[in-house]
């Protein structure tokens, strides 16, 4: 297995651990977990931080969610492919909020200087979280593409003014008043006022 493989295996292999534990685990449940002696993570890692760095850049990039979405078919309904891009995204973001929450929870806050966060940022996917978005983004075009006939506006701007909506309601709704996933698809396609 190369260095890089490696490396790749013990990160898939200690991201639940990160969820669960926050920066509290252990370098004995990361070895148990990865299936390796413990030495064996820090010939991988110089440290415990990189490895989570790395767990980190692992979780914000969008490569799941995008494989996600591009396995929709897109001869389906435009309303259940939203739904299943919509759920896929939530899932992405429920990953991500639940590995920062279990970091900070846990005491491992950084710090650092805004110069050396522009770089782990573009160092976390093909250039940082704009390039991410317009990568979903684009993703999200597709999906409304083969509806484009029927659509009051280009499937660019619907997939702009869905992301916002998606990812805006979660932000903003409480756990009681959060609309599922398939309301905010139906508000999202047929508007707030009854058709008379």
């Amino acid at each position: 297995m190369s260095a890089e493989d490696r490396r790749a295996m013990i990160v898939h292999a200690v991201l639940p651990l990160l969820i669960e534990h926050g920066a509290n685990v252990t370098s004995s449940q990361i070895a148990r977990a990865a299936g390796i002696g413990e030495g064996t993570i820090f010939r991988a890692f110089k440290d415990k931080d990189e490895l989570f760095d790395a767990c980190t850049a692992e979780a914000l990039r969008p490569d799941h969610v995008l494989d996600a979405i591009a396995e929709i078919p897109v001869d389906q309904p435009l309303a259940d492919r939203l739904v299943e891009a919509a759920e896929a995204l939530g899932a992405h973001l429920e990953r991500m909020g639940a590995l920062m929450g279990a970091l900070h929870a846990s005491g491992r806050v950084k710090h650092r200087d805004p110069e050396q966060r522009l770089k782990d940022q573009k160092s976390t996917w093909k250039g940082g979280r704009r390039e991410s978005m317009a990568a979903i983004r684009a993703a999200m075009v597709e999906l409304f593409t083969p509806e484009k006939d029927r659509l009051r506006l280009p499937p660019e701007q619907l997939a702009a003014l869905f992301l916002t909506l998606l990812f805006g309601g979660r932000r903003l709704a409480s756990d009681v008043d959060a609309p599922t996933t398939r309301q905010v698809v139906d508000f999202f396609l047929h508007g707030a006022v009854e058709a008379e």
